[in-house]
C-alpha cells in the first residue's frame, strides 16, 4: 500500500535560504521526490543529507515519534521544520498511523518505560503501606489505576524491560509492538540496533507489516536491509538524489569487495 506518492519542494522564501537546513546541497538541488514501493530505502555517505531529508519529512507528515519528544516540539528540530512547511505531500490515502524513529531515539525510549514502570510499582506499594488496616475493596480501588497502566505495560513489551533485553531484541520487541496496520513508518539506522541475524528477523517482520498495508520509508548503509525484495533505492550522492539497483550501490560492492578479500583492504594498516 502507498499510503504517501510524492513530496515537492516548493520555492523558498529569501530570509529562509541561507542557513541550515536550506543549505544542504541535496535540499537545494531536491525538486521531487516520488515513492514507487512499499519500501522505499534512502542511501549513502554520512552527512549526503539522508537524515535530513527523513526529519524534515517526519515533521512534515506530523509523525508520532518513539521517544519523549514530538517532532512539533523537539528543539533538535526547530530548524527543521522551518524547511518542512516546504514540503507538499501527495497522498494516495492520508494516513495518521505509523511512527518516525531515529536511531538514539530508542535508548531514550527503553530508559523511560524503565523508570515509568519502577514509579508504578513503588506507588502500588505505597498504597499497601497507606492502606493497612482498610478493606480489600479500598485497597484494589486505589491499586487499579496503577496495576492498570503496568498490565497494559506488560501486555505490549512483556514481563521484562525493554533494557533488560539485548538491544537488538528489544529494538525488536518495541517496532513490533508498537507497530499498527495501515501506517506510514520512517526509520533512521534501524540496523544500529541489529546483528546480521536480527537484520533478517527486521526484514521478515517488514514482509509481514507491508502484507498489512504498511509503507516504510528507510535511512540505512545496511547491505542486508537494503536487500529486501522489490524496494524502491534512492542514493543520495554529491548532492542529488537518483534512484539505483542494489547491485549498483557502492554500499553493496565495497561489503561484497570487502568479504571476499578482506587482506587486500587490511594490509596497509
Amino acid at each position: 500500500m502507498l499510503h504517501l506518492q510524492s513530496l515537492t519542494l516548493r520555492p523558498f522564501l529569501e530570509s529562509d535560504g541561507g542557513d541550515f537546513p536550506f543549505t544542504v546541497p541535496v535540499i537545494r538541488s531536491l525538486a521531487e521526490i516520488q515513492f514507487k514501493a512499499p519500501v522505499t530505502f534512502f542511501v549513502g555517505e554520512n552527512g549526503s543529507g539522508k537524515s535530513t531529508v527523513m526529519e524534515t519529512l517526519a515533521c512534515a507528515v506530523e509523525s508520532i515519534t518513539v521517544g519523549s519528544e514530538s517532532v512539533k516540539t523537539d528543539k533538535t528540530l526547530a530548524p527543521i521544520r522551518r524547511l518542512a512547511r516546504y514540503f507538499k505531500l501527495a497522498w494516495t490515502k492520508r494516513t495518521r498511523k505509523g511512527f518516525f524513529m531515529r536511531a538514539e531515539d530508542f535508548f531514550g525510549y527503553a530508559h523511560s518505560m524503565r523508570a515509568t514502570r519502577e514509579e508504578l510499582e513503588e506507588e502500588m506499594n505505597n498504597v499497601e503501606r497507606d492502606y493497612q488496616g482498610r478493606s480489600k475493596l479500598a485497597r484494589d480501588l486505589a491499586r487499579s489505576a496503577y496495576s492498570g497502566q503496568l498490565a497494559a505495560m506488560k501486555n505490549r513489551y512483556g514481563e521484562k524491560d525493554l533494557d533488560s533485553y539485548s538491544h537488538g531484541e528489544a529494538f525488536l520487541n518495541l517496532f513490533q509492538a508498537r507497530f499498527v496496520p495501515g501506517g506510514l513508518y520512517l526509520l533512521d539506522e534501524p540496523e544500529a540496533a541489529l546483528s546480521p541475524s536480527r537484520q533478517l528477523s527486521f526484514l521478515s517482520a517488514l514482509k509481514q507489516m507491508v502484507g498489512q498495508e504498511a509503507q516504510f520509508i528507510i535511512a540505512t548503509h545496511s547491505p542486508i536491509i537494503l536487500a529486501y525484495p522489490g524496494a524502491q533505492i534512492l542514493q543520495f550522492h554529491e548532492g542529488a538524489i537518483r534512484e539505483v539497483k542494489y547491485n549498483g550501490l557502492e554500499h553493496v560492492n565495497l561489503t561484497r569487495d570487502f568479504l571476499a578479500n578482506p587482506e587486500a583492504f587490511l594490509r596497509h594498516l
